[in-house]
């Protein structure tokens, strides 16, 4: 019936669904949840475009992507600068000038980085083996105590002295005023929101949502003669090598009679107390204005809980550990052999991608199988 399935409708199967349009084959896409989008899913409440599944700001230095992405949507200029909230005390991010000089009251470049040095000396860090000493060594101890080691605790449930340093390994530090945290030659949010601009991807092309692939796998598979999954690869094969792990995040969002609760998009709360990570005030994702440049009125905020994976939740972050990789090396064999599927996006993979890897990698498999 077609010639291709593509399970879910997050950016990678859109991505693909519309290309394969474009070069003349029919497609079919299905996603378990009830609207398209996957994790990119934004939705209108009171003017405000609200990302339910957390925070995504598109940013790239691949002008290809960029260039792509622009046929679907007209980007707004946002910039990510998040806040840092340690028991009060506000801190710049990414790691610059101004945070320094609020951790030390140092005023140049030469000072903070000989208060790093110090400090990195002083904990006798030669080669990093885990996380903790990873960020020591990157930014000394006082920023480390007050503005990684409880956040990152959080985030992954873990001690950092047990998390593998390769995490934290491009964490940015700039001895400069600039604090636009991911310093990509393109970023910024679709205007009207991701949903509309996923909608525009796959417009012309079949849709089915709240259809479950693996539920009815057999009879999916008779209708097309190519499978594009981009769901969780050990669900794939029916966990028969065991389960990988994953971090999950809860959301709890409310709808605020005012018109600023915390003066920016993203506030991080880098102590251990606290018992969310962050809180996401979405409608400075888009200046605090609706479509048509008014003032909104009210806000909408999510504050975000991290947490262990289990069955019935989102899984968000592959934990890409020695276990894992290794389990996942193993249903990589298994899915190599499956000559009519190909696998896809971050569940599909078992690997953290930004947004625009995510949409590089469809149009790479894209160009493989459509020519």
């Amino acid at each position: 019936m077609y010639d291709y399935l593509i399970v879910g409708a997050g950016l990678y199967g859109a991505v693909f669904a519309h290309e394969a349009k474009e070069h003349g084959k029919s497609c079919l896409v299905i996603d378990k949840r009830p609207q398209i989008a996957g994790n990119v899913y934004t939705e209108e409440v009171e003017g405000i475009q609200v990302h339910k599944y957390g925070a995504h700001i598109f940013h790239t230095n691949n002008k290809k992507v960029w260039d792509y992405v622009g046929r679907f949507a007209t980007f707004n200029r946002f910039t990510n600068s998040p806040v840092a909230n340690y028991h009060g005390e506000l801190y710049s991010l990414p790691f610059n000038m101004y945070t320094f000089n609020k951790m030390w009251g140092v005023v140049t470049p030469e000072e903070a980085k000989a208060k790093i040095e110090e400090q990195k000396k002083q904990a006798h860090i030669t080669e990093p083996k885990n996380l903790e000493e990873q960020a020591i060594s990157l930014v000394g101890t006082d920023i480390y105590e007050k503005l990684i080691k409880g956040y990152t605790e959080k985030q992954w449930g873990r001690p950092c002295s047990e998390l593998p340093a390769f995490i934290i390994k491009r964490l940015p530090v700039r001895l400069t005023f600039d604090n636009n945290y991911f310093n990509a030659l393109y970023q910024g949010i679709p205007v009207g929101g991701y949903t509309r601009f996923v909608a525009n991807m796959l417009d012309g092309i079949e849709v089915r949502v709240n259809t479950d692939y693996l539920a009815d796998r057999e009879a999916f598979d008779k209708m097309a003669e190519h499978v594009i999954y981009t769901g969780p690869v050990d669900a794939f094969f029916n966990y028969s090598l065991g389960t990988l792990e994953y971090r999950s995040v809860r959301f709890e969002t409310e709808l605020l009679d005012m018109p600023n609760f915390q003066g920016n998009a993203a506030v991080n709360y880098t102590d251990r107390e606290t018992p969310w990570t962050r809180i996401i005030e979405h409608k400075w994702f888009e200046f605090g204005k609706d479509a048509n440049g008014n003032d909104l009125p009210k806000t909408v905020i999510s504050r975000e809980f991290s947490s262990e994976w289990k069955p019935g939740d989102e899984p968000y972050y592959p934990v890409n550990n020695e276990k894992n990789t290794a389990l996942y090396n193993k249903y990589k064999e298994l899915a190599d052999g499956e000559t009519k599927v190909t696998f896809g996006g971050r569940l599909g993979t078992y690997k953290y991608y930004d947004m625009d890897q995510v949409i590089a990698t469809a149009l790479d498999a894209a160009e493989a199988l459509l020519g």
